[in-house]
């Protein structure tokens, strides 16, 4: 059964899934930063997934990217498998500026997080949900009506 990585639970916010990978956003609003979790059991890296799965995740993972860059506006998006600190298959779609706090250097460790405002996170959220095909949305991504 599928469980995510306790580091991934505690610094992420589900988006929803995809027919293979659960959307997070990291709770860093310094940047739009996504993350894609194959919803499988002890994958550490893509080659492990089943060549279906590894076709269904580009699938997932290009047109991710192709959203974010557009709603985002991305001067540059960095895409990455990384697993030092969480071993379990997850890749990084940060959408990246030239005027970002980081640039050009790469985000981790520089500066600290800054958390999503509920209203934020809905936001950033529903933006990128409204784009997306063959996804659902978890429960609490939904946009509450505003209040006068």
């Amino acid at each position: 059964m599928f469980e995510l990585h306790p580091r991934l639970a505690q610094d992420t916010l589900v988006v929803g899934d995809f027919p293979l990978c659960r959307l997070l956003l990291m709770n860093d609003a310094n940047y739009p930063w996504f993350i894609l979790v194959p919803r499988r059991t002890k994958m550490r890296e893509i080659f492990e997934l089943e060549q279906r799965d590894q076709q269904q995740l580009l699938k997932e993972s290009s047109q991710l990217s192709q959203i974010l860059s557009k709603i985002f506006q991305a001067d540059k998006l960095n895409i990455a498998a990384l697993g030092n600190m969480v071993p379990q298959l997850h890749i990084h779609h940060i959408v990246r500026y030239q005027t970002d706090q980081a640039w050009p250097n790469p985000i981790w460790g520089l500066f600290p997080a800054q958390s999503y405002t509920e209203r934020a996170r809905q936001e950033c959220c529903a933006a990128l949900i409204e784009h997306l095909t063959d996804f659902t949305p978890d429960n609490s991504c939904a946009v509450p009506p505003r209040v006068c």
